[in-house]
């Protein structure tokens, strides 16, 4: 099972949450029938699944990949490598949100929309932990 999220690199929280589809469906598909709107000037960092995906009126930072037989510049290398420590927020939301283990192990309740339900709940208990962190008592 596969969902696409957006979180948030100041607060680290889950901003937007898809559907769950099937593991093999490919990560553009899902986008481009879910269709997500953003707010006008937002930056997106996203990983390299969603080559060819445009958003109106939404600056895209993405990955360069390497041309065949072929080398990246310096610029693009350095690019990527800052993408990749910013991408390394996001990874730490989703394995923040599998410390549910009902998220990563095997689902075997096949009654309708329970899957949504469940990975909605592992992203509610996630930010809650998240927003408990960032409080000052």
């Amino acid at each position: 099972m596969k969902n696409n999220l957006v979180g948030g690199l100041e607060d680290r929280q889950v901003k937007y949450l898809g559907s769950t589809h099937e593991g093999k469906k490919h990560d553009k598909k899902i986008c481009d029938e879910e269709g997500p709107r953003f707010p006008d000037g937002v930056e997106l960092y996203r990983d390299s699944g969603f080559q060819g995906h445009e958003l109106a009126n939404v600056t895209v930072h993405q990955p360069k990949k390497r041309p065949r037989n072929g080398r990246l510049s310096a610029d693009d290398q350095e690019a990527n490598r800052l993408h990749s420590s910013i991408r390394v927020i996001i990874e730490h939301i989703i394995s923040g949100i599998k410390r549910c283990r009902v998220v990563k192990d095997v689902f075997r309740n096949t009654k309708e929309g329970y899957d949504d339900v469940v990975i909605e709940l592992a992203c509610g208990l996630h930010n809650y932990r998240s927003y408990c962190r960032n409080q000052s008592y």
